[in-house]
């Protein structure tokens, strides 16, 4: 590989982040500029915006080589993951921007009258954002190691330095152009060596066994149906239990925008699952030798210098990197930005300047996890994100917007019980089991998490003496009547 191109390449990438954040810093002055971006986000822009950010790491790097790794398997993470803005669309979309909150605590506190209800969310939110940032770290470190023999931490400290700096100087508005920006760019990335891909391989498609590249057992039909199962339920909720994705709503001037920009994402992020799968599939044409846990995750490195070579390879490979840590800069922003409200609110002041702290504060946090652990699969570490956010917050969540007996106490205890069911099946699952029956339910936790969440808040909200807050039936209105224009 030409390093000077490809590190040229990733300059030139966190350059045009720096340029876009001081634009977001030229025009952010109040708070609200900072939490939401005055709620003046168009449908459009929005949805550029929280595809940029929702397609991490995971998508750019991991889809692929795990397409490589699984074959059809590996489609249910896109199809999941795509379907889950369905279901956002579907439950918490709207209800969310007319809730007039800036962050997921802000919602649970004006549902529930509850600072404890609050300070568990923040928790958890917390922890959801966190875990997610430590993968795209791990991606931007596996990155430059890969194309430029650079040491595993620089990548990690380049993408905390940046995101930190670019979130604590201009807020949402700064992240919000960077994160629409970096969408296209990443489409781009992948998109145009598919298509030169397809063309050198061209040649060679009718010499293919289409059975060793794609089999049959390993497709849906072959798959356990337990498992697969699980993970469908995972990836389709979790995604309303991510931090990062909800906030973006508070952005939209109203519901009705929330609502059409939702819509937008899901052809957005469809498009793009459709090639970086494409991808995958190429690599199991072009490099099978890769199809190893630690290799897998750097097939869409390696494509463009495999089958094409020369200065068009060279070229291919620079714009795949660029567009990978447009991957990581853009989630990492969305995450960072996200757990700086948290922070700010409920530690300091709220003000531009704690929120600024805060920024820096979200961002070195994750920084320094990273390098305590060690990277794995890319797509199954976010896979665990998913299956948290789904079994700790989503059903609080769905429940706080459809559910007018849901009581404070109900949402706090469902929260912590869902957390500490996830933590109990990750540690099960790293300690290992002989029974593969276990083994099995611990591995996809979401089939049982989830429920067993949504029943205790049932439940304990059913219980409780004290009820819901009196003011839940206007709550309940406010967050599901359209708006006014004036409003």
């Amino acid at each position: 590989m030409n390093t000077p191109l490809v590190l040229g390449a990733v300059a030139g990438l966190v350059l045009a982040t720096i340029v876009l954040g001081a634009y977001g810093l030229r025009i952010s002055r109040t708070t609200s500029d900072f939490y939401v971006a005055s709620r003046s986000v168009r449908p459009v822009w929005n949805a550029s915006a929280i595809s940029g950010e929702y397609l991490s790491a995971g998508t750019f790097l991991g889809l692929a080589g795990l397409v490589l790794l699984s074959g059809s398997e590996g489609f249910w993470f896109p199809i999941g993951y795509a379907a889950g803005y369905l279901l956002v669309l579907l439950f918490v979309g709207a209800p969310l921007r007319r809730s007039g909150a800036y962050t997921i605590p802000d919602f649970i506190q004006a549902r529930t009258q509850s600072r404890t209800a609050r300070r568990v969310t923040s928790a958890v939110v917390l922890i959801i954002g966190w875990l997610y940032i430590v993968p795209q770290l791990h991606g931007a470190a596996i990155t430059l190691q890969v194309v430029a023999g650079l040491p595993l931490w620089v990548g990690a400290v380049l993408v905390a330095v940046v995101v930190g700096g670019v979130v604590a100087a201009g807020g949402m508005r700064a992240v919000t152009a960077v994160q629409a920006f970096q969408y296209w760019l990443k489409l781009t990335a992948l998109a145009v060596p598919v298509v030169f891909l397809f063309v050198a391989l061209s040649d060679h498609v009718q010499t293919i066994d289409p059975h060793l590249i794609f089999p049959a057992e390993r497709g849906p039909g072959g798959a356990d149906l337990y498992a697969t199962t699980s993970l469908m339920l995972a990836l389709l909720l979790g995604t309303i239990g991510l931090p990062h994705v909800l906030v973006r709503f508070y952005t939209s001037p109203d519901g009705l925008s929330a609502r059409r920009a939702t819509v937008i994402v899901i052809v957005l992020v469809g498009v793009f699952y459709a090639v970086s799968s494409t991808m995958g599939l190429i690599a199991r044409i072009a490099a099978p030798d890769l199809a190893q846990p630690g290799l897998a995750d750097t097939v869409v490195l390696e494509l463009p210098s495999r089958v094409i070579g020369g200065v068009w390879g060279d070229l291919l490979t620079a714009l795949i990197v660029a567009g990978a840590f447009a991957a990581f800069l853009a989630t990492s922003s969305g995450l960072v930005v996200s757990l700086a409200g948290v922070v700010s609110q409920d530690l300091f002041t709220g003000s531009v300047r704690s929120f600024r702290l805060s920024a820096v504060i979200c961002a070195l946090v994750p920084l320094a996890f990273s390098f305590l652990t060690v990277p794995s699969g890319l797509v199954s570490s976010v896979g665990q994100v998913f299956v948290f956010a789904a079994s700790s917050l989503t059903p609080v969540m769905v429940l706080g917007v459809w559910w007018p007996r849901m009581t404070a106490r109900g949402a706090t205890v469902g929260m912590i019980v869902g957390a500490i069911a996830c933590a109990v099946a990750m540690i099960g699952t790293a300690v290992g089991f002989e029974s593969a029956w276990l083994a099995a339910v611990l591995a996809q936790p979401a089939a049982w998490t989830i429920p067993l969440t949504t029943a205790t808040v049932i439940v304990v909200s059913l219980l409780d003496k004290r009820g819901a807050p009196a003011g839940t039936p206007q709550f309940l209105a406010r967050l599901h009547l359209p708006e006014s224009p004036a409003r």
